[in-house]
């Protein structure tokens, strides 16, 4: 009984964490429209939202890799499972961190930009909303996650789609900015992009773990 609650309440923080990942997500998102429309009460709020959420997330994760290895009942899955933190780590480390270099290097952005920059920003965190239910789902329905993570991959190729056109619009239909802006611009697209990248890793991860627990 007592390895049972043990277990039980290995995923239930579990879930929690992704709880986090995608409040994470959200705050975001806000943050972005925020700083491209010069909100800056909003935007310190999410800085400070996205900070908090980020402490939570990393002590909460720690307690849940701990806990992996009192878990008998998931001993072959263990490193999978690590993998797989490892990997959403860098989800909540790109979010976090993107959005403080949006406050430390306050990059110039064209308003004309805006809607390129929020579709890009919302195909990324898109990418990142498809792998957090199926990360869940591993540990409850494996045989869920390959539709569930299918959608991630259409996300990540939209979000390279738009940052690719943001880039070529900078670089090629800008010519009033300077070399230093248009590659500022070329950095933060690539940041966001990143995201949906880092998603993709997620869902490969998942796809491999998926496999091996329904042989």
């Amino acid at each position: 009984m007592f390895g049972r609650k043990k277990a039980d309440k290995l995923i239930d923080d579990i879930d929690r964490y992704f709880d986090l990942m995608d409040q994470a997500v959200l705050v975001f998102k806000e943050g972005v429209r925020n700083y491209l429309y010069s909100n800056s009460d909003g935007f310190n709020e999410n800085l400070m939202r996205m900070s908090s959420l980020d402490s939570e997330s990393s002590v909460l994760r720690r307690e849940i890799e701990n806990a992996l290895y009192t878990q008998t009942a998931l001993v072959r899955s263990r490193a999978d499972i690590m993998r797989l933190f490892e990997k959403t780590r860098n989800i909540t480390d790109i979010l976090s961190e993107s959005l403080l270099q949006f406050e430390i290097e306050t990059p110039f952005i064209p308003s004309e930009l805006n809607q390129e920059f929020l579709k890009l920003t919302e195909f990324s965190t898109l990418a990142v909303e498809a792998v957090v239910p199926a990360a869940k789902a591993y540990f409850k329905a494996p045989e869920t996650v390959p539709d569930k993570i299918s959608r991630a991959y259409f996300y990540e190729k939209e979000a390279v789609k738009y940052s690719q056109t943001i880039k070529r619009t900078v670089f090629h239909n800008m010519p009033s900015l300077k070399l230093s802006e248009k590659f500022h611009l070329r950095y933060f697209a690539l940041h966001i992009e990143n995201l949906s990248k880092a998603a993709e890793n997620v869902a490969d991860q998942l796809a491999v773990m998926a496999i091996r627990r329904t042989l």
